[in-house]
Parts: structure tokens; C-alpha cells; sequence
């Protein structure tokens, strides 16, 4: 008998449908010489660390770094999990053969091999390697099936990633909860979770920290048209009215002209972080609801495997595209031209070298009904990008001109679209988001031409940064906090990212649970604690997202064979002792605040109901004098006090020092 084990029942039920397996058993589903069972996501986890050693039962400073000498799996102490589970290794020990039907990737495959080592499993293992849950993928990957051995890196990075998390987690948290915590709040560390903290408190300390500085810039109006003075801004007023008044006494005379026309190609197919993206931007979506919606999708057969970094598609789907085109039924206005022709192939959305399990997530071509308006939402965003890739070029052509007036030059720079091309597929949106500047025809100039025009100075102010939403989050943590526009300097970024696709949303929400932020509109907003946690923190192994991003590239390495995991656990042992050590040496007498969830609800109530705009600083301090600018800082002793936008802080900021007086 063959056991199939998925890792979902719904999942189990498409394979065993397929396969003609149609008699229901109890945990199971029999037929055709199959038997096809499930999990529900993780049967089994790493042990804690009582179950290594009962010393480490209580949490002391003195029982660490825990390091197990072999580390071990067990059963999750749920019923029904209990209960599956015996009937999944009565299945195991009788097979002929399994195989693994778990999600294609790193965690459906630690998932699937521990539940088969508990159970015993000693017969031969396939795998199924899918992208879709349709009845033709399902068919298809059944008909080549792959050993499991094929799949040993992607395990043993898994599992790296796994036994690395332990290390970190149970030794960083139970070490910072004891020596800062005051005995009030388990003070979670994780590997990506704390890095990915540090990148929204360090935000928030720039804003706070930011002050202000006033520049000029000087414009002026010919033709109804706002040109900019190319020398840029002045940094005193006085430059910038010297310049003024020099300009007023003449007239403007267009100098120069130009007209370059090109193209502009769609827009990439999603991965899941920059869907996840344009669902936070377009609909205010979560990161975490927005991998349950494409979830759901895939599992309704009409998107492909979604926990996906890639925004291309191997050169193997090109045949299959005008079959997925023609099953978009709700499209047929956007699909029509394209039907009887040889679609475009771009190298731009076709490269098999930039595909390894899994390529961009696409429409099947499966038609349902049964969508809700969110699912319908993420659908018509994943259904429109696949359409755009087969359309012309959108064509454009941008127009340049340069004026002077008393050798003082200006420039104005306009856009013109000449062809829609893929624009049509997102022209209802991009009437609403349409850009006036960008999208701006300027009127025709001639060279040499001359008159009189309207200048002006305007006063302006640098602005701090933006405060993360899920949105750049997820960007900051895609590129491991470096702000990257660039779609192909992304992907080489991408590399050392903090986290992955899938396991993102699922930090984001832990850093709400712990308290960690909280959100202000679409803004996420550093908690007292949050930002105590970040700055007691000087071992920056735990929170440079930098170096995580190193950790990350290290288990992608194993995945491809070339980096060895048992250096890698080596190295995160040695780095797990060196923090324990540095931070048992600390004789600072720091600590961190603790602000509980109905405090911070109930200071916001108060907040709101008062007019005046004290605030309570955020680390509990004596009163105090107001604080002097330039002073030394009475905290660390080493820089200086400096005023921000909301608060006084110290010029050491950035150091760790977490003085602050909030105004």
C-alpha cells in the first residue's frame, strides 16, 4: 500500500480525488492501492529544554547558554493531534511506500520529515513537488515524482533554521527577561524578530531625534508653467533673495529643448512580499491577512503556491499561459486582444535561472465563484499583473526644457504618454492614483523664445523620515533595512533579507502580541517597552538586521549545498555563549519598561480626553528641570543633550545611550 501524506485535509482530499482513493476512513482516505492522510501544519516540534536536562526547568541565569548536546522532536500535547498522529504511524509502519505531498518548500518538508521519524517510517520515500492544487498539477507531479533524498539540503536548512531559532530564542529570552526584565514580562528575543524590532526603533528614535532645518528654493512661473532654479536649494534665506531679486529684472529665455521618447514595461509579477506590499498600500490590508487570503486561493485552485520570492516564471509555463488567459473568464474584455496571437515572451518574466522551487505567483486558470471581496480583491490584483506582462510596451516620451534668466537656469520636465500599451489593464486605478506631476504634458516651447515671467522664494523645511508601515516593513526586511527602489538591485538584496516570505507576516504579528508595537493608522509605532528592549540590547549579533541577513544567506547556502550545517549550528552556539557571557558581565543596573496592553489602552483614553500636550515620558524618571541644549548628557556622560521634534535626547543615541524627556 502507498501512504500520501499532505499537509492539510482539504489538500489530502484534492490528491485523494486524483488518485481515485474515495472510501473515508477515520483519518484518512482509502483507494485504487493509495491511502492518503494529513496533518494539520506542525504535529511536531523540538523538545523544550526540561525535556533535555530537568535543571533547566526553572529559568536562572546560572543554567546558561542551555545547549543540548543532540536535539530532539515530540508529539504537540494537542487531542486531536494526538489522535491523528496514531493513525498516520499505523499507516507509516504498514506502507510499501510514502510520499510526501506536503507544501512545496523549506517548512512543508520539516513538517513531513519529522512526523515521519516519529512514526517510524522505514520504507522508501517520494516526494510530490507541486505549484498548483489543480487536478492537472496534481496529475503532472504524480507522474514524476522525485526521490526524497533530492530534497536532503532543503531539510537540513530547515532544520538548521529550526534548532537556530531554539538556540537563540530560549537562551536570548530567558537571559534578558532575568537580568532587565524585573520579574514583570517574558522579554521575547528571537533571530528575526528582534532585528526587525531594532528597524522600527531606530525609526522612531530618528524621528524623535530629527530637528529641523530650514532651506529656500526659487521658482518661477513662464507660460503658465513652474520651472525650478537648477542650483537646488539654499541653505540661508539671504543667497536665495540675492537670487531672487537678480531675476526679477528680467525676462525668461528658453535656452534649450528636449524630446526622448521610450517605453516603459509592466509592472513585475507578484512574489509574496510585494504582494503583501500592495494589499497593505491598495487596501490596508495586514501582512498576515494577506498570506491568509493567498492561502486560500491556492487552496481554491486558483492562484499558485504563494510563499514564493521570485517575480519571474520558468520558461516551461510559457506554453500553458494562453489555457490560463482563456479560464480568466472575468476578463475577457482585458484577454480578447490577446487571443490567436503569439504572446510576448520577456526575459523579464520568463528566466528559469531565476526560478528554483517555485516560480511567481500566477492565476491557474481555474474559474471560482466562490471568492469573498477580500480574496476577490488580492485575485484581481494577481489576475491584472499576469494580463499587463502579455501587452505592448507602454510608450512615452518625456520632454525637457532648460531657461535663463541673468545666467540663472531653471528646468522643467514633463511626461506624455503616446501608447497606453499595458497601461489599459490598470486604467481604472490609475485614474484614481494618477500622479499630476509625473503625469504632466507641457506645453510647446521654442528655443530662443522670451518673456516676462512670476519668480518666488519658498521657505521649506526638511522633514524627518517616514515612520515603518507593514508595507516598508516588509521592504526594509526584504533588503535587510537598506532602502532600495531599484526592482533588480532588490533581488541581488534580496539574498540577505531578514526572515522569509513566509515567515514574515507571522514576525509582525509577534512583535504586536509581545507588546512590542503597536499601530497608529497605517504607522507601526515602537511601545515603551519596545524601544527599552532595543536600547539594553549592545550585542549586535541580536539586533543589526545586517548581520541576521548573513545568518539567512548562510541557510539559503545549505539549501544549495554550499555551506555545511553543522558549521553553521557550530557558529550560532559560539555566538548564543558569547551573548550570554557579555550580557551576565553587565554591572549597568539597566532595565526596561514594562507597559502593559490595558495601560498603554488606558493612557490613550486619557490622552485623548485632555486638551494640553503634556506626555508622560516614556522611561519613568524623577521630575526634572527641563533639559539643556549641549549640556552632557547626565545619562551616559558622554554626549550631549540635543532637542528633537518631540522629545530631548542625547547626541548617543545611536550608541545605545536611551536618554530621553519627552515634551
Amino acid at each position: 500500500m502507498i501512504v500520501c501524506i499532505a499537509e492539510k485535509p482539504s489538500v489530502a482530499r484534492d490528491i485523494a480525488e486524483v488518485l481515485g482513493a474515495r472510501n473515508k476512513r477515520d483519518g484518512y482516505i482509502e483507494g485504487n492501492g493509495y491511502q492518503v492522510t494529513w496533518t494539520f501544519g506542525h504535529l511536531c516540534t523540538l523538545k523544550e529544554p526540561h525535556e533535555y536536562t530537568p535543571a533547566w526547568k526553572s529559568w536562572s541565569l546560572g543554567s546558561l547558554p542551555m545547549i543540548p548536546p543532540r536535539f530532539g522532536i515530540k508529539l504537540i500535547e494537542i487531542p486531536n493531534y494526538e489522535k491523528q498522529f496514531k493513525v498516520i504511524e499505523h499507516l507509516m509502519q504498514h506502507a510499501d511506500e510514502i510520499i510526501n505531498c506536503g507544501d512545496a518548500g523549506q517548512e512543508g518538508e520539516l513538517i513531513q520529515r519529522w512526523v515521519m521519524q516519529k512514526a517510524g517510517a522505514t520504507c522508501p520515500v517520494k516526494r510530490l513537488w507541486i505549484s498548483s492544487l489543480t487536478e492537472e498539477a496534481i496529475r503532472e507531479g504524480f507522474a514524476s515524482l522525485k526521490d526524497q533524498s533530492e530534497f536532503q539540503p532543503l531539510y537540513e536548512a530547515g532544520l538548521s533554521r529550526a534548532i537556530g531559532d531554539w538556540l537563540l530564542g530560549m537562551n536570548a529570552t530567558r537571559l534578558y527577561t532575568q537580568k532587565y526584565g524585573q520579574g514583570k514580562q517574558v522579554l521575547s528575543i528571537g533571530r528575526v524578530q528582534t532585528p526587525t524590532l531594532a528597524l522600527i526603533v531606530n525609526r522612531q528614535l530618528e524621528i524623535e531625534n530629527f530637528q529641523p532645518e530650514p532651506y529656500w528654493e526659487l521658482k518661477t512661473v513662464y507660460r503658465d508653467t513652474t520651472f525650478s532654479a537648477t542650483k537646488g536649494k539654499f541653505t540661508t534665506k539671504e543667497e536665495g533673495v540675492e537670487f531672487l531679486e537678480t531675476v526679477k529684472a528680467s525676462d525668461f529665455t528658453v535656452t534649450e529643448t528636449s524630446e526622448k521618447k521610450g517605453v516603459e514595461h509592466a509592472p513585475r509579477l507578484f512574489d509574496l512580499t510585494s504582494l503583501q506590499v500592495e494589499c497593505n498600500k491598495k487596501f490596508g490590508y495586514s501582512a498576515d491577512e494577506t498570506l491568509k487570503l493567498i492561502q486560500s486561493l491556492y487552496e481554491k485552485k486558483v492562484t499558485t503556491y504563494p510563499r514564493v520570492d521570485t517575480t519571474f516564471l520558468s520558461d516551461d509555463i510559457y506554453p500553458k499561459c494562453p489555457a490560463i488567459l482563456k479560464g480568466l473568464k472575468d476578463y475577457t474584455v482585458l484577454t480578447a486582444p490577446l487571443e490567436d496571437k503569439k504572446l510576448a515572451k520577456s526575459k523579464k518574466v520568463f528566466d528559469s535561472s531565476k526560478v528554483t522551487d517555485h516560480h511567481a505567483i500566477i492565476p491557474t486558470g481555474v474559474y471560482s465563484q466562490s471568492l469573498s471581496d477580500m480574496e476577490r480583491r488580492v485575485f484581481d490584483l494577481i489576475a491584472r499583473r499576469f494580463i499587463a506582462v502579455f501587452y505592448p510596451e507602454c510608450k512615452v516620451s518625456t520632454t525637457t526644457v532648460f531657461g535663463e534668466v541673468e545666467k540663472i537656469e531653471f528646468k522643467v520636465t514633463g511626461k506624455q504618454i503616446l501608447e497606453q500599451g499595458w497601461r489599459v489593464v490598470f486604467a481604472k486605478e490609475q485614474n484614481e492614483d494618477k500622479d499630476e506631476d509625473e503625469e504632466r504634458v507641457l506645453p510647446t516651447f521654442v528655443k530662443g523664445e522670451s518673456g516676462p515671467h512670476v519668480p518666488d522664494l519658498n521657505e521649506k523645511w526638511t522633514q524627518p523620515p517616514k515612520f515603518y508601515t507593514e508595507a516598508t516593513l516588509l521592504r526594509a526586511m526584504e533588503t535587510a533595512g537598506k532602502l532600495v527602489e531599484n526592482d533588480e538591485l532588490r533581488d541581488a538584496l534580496k539574498e540577505n533579507g531578514i526572515g522569509r516570505p513566509s515567515t514574515r507576516a507571522a514576525i509582525i504579528e509577534t512583535l504586536f502580541k509581545r507588546n512590542y508595537i503597536r499601530k497608529e493608522r497605517k504607522n507601526l509605532v515602537a511601545t515603551p517597552t519596545g524601544i527599552d528592549l532595543i536600547q539594553v540590547i549592545h550585542e549586535e549579533l541580536l539586533k543589526s538586521a545586517e548581520l541576521t541577513g548573513l545568518w539567512e544567506k548562510k541557510l539559503r547556502e545549505i539549501e544549495r549545498k554550499t555551506y555545511n550545517a553543522h558549521l553553521f549550528l557550530e557558529e550560532l552556539k559560539q555566538m548564543v555563549t558569547e551573548i550570554v557571557n557579555s550580557v551576565l558581565s553587565d554591572n549597568s543596573n539597566r532595565r526596561i519598561t514594562i507597559v502593559s496592553q490595558e495601560k498603554q489602552t488606558e493612557e490613550k483614553a486619557v490622552e485623548k480626553k485632555k486638551s494640553t500636550r503634556t506626555r508622560k515620558p516614556a522611561t519613568p524618571k524623577p521630575k526634572e528641570a527641563t533639559p539643556t541644549e549641549g549640556a552632557v548628557c547626565p545619562l551616559c556622560g558622554k554626549g550631549v543633550i540635543i532637542k528633537g521634534k518631540s522629545a530631548f535626547g542625547c547626541s548617543e543615541w545611536k550608541n545605545g545611550c536611551g536618554y530621553r524627556v519627552i515634551f
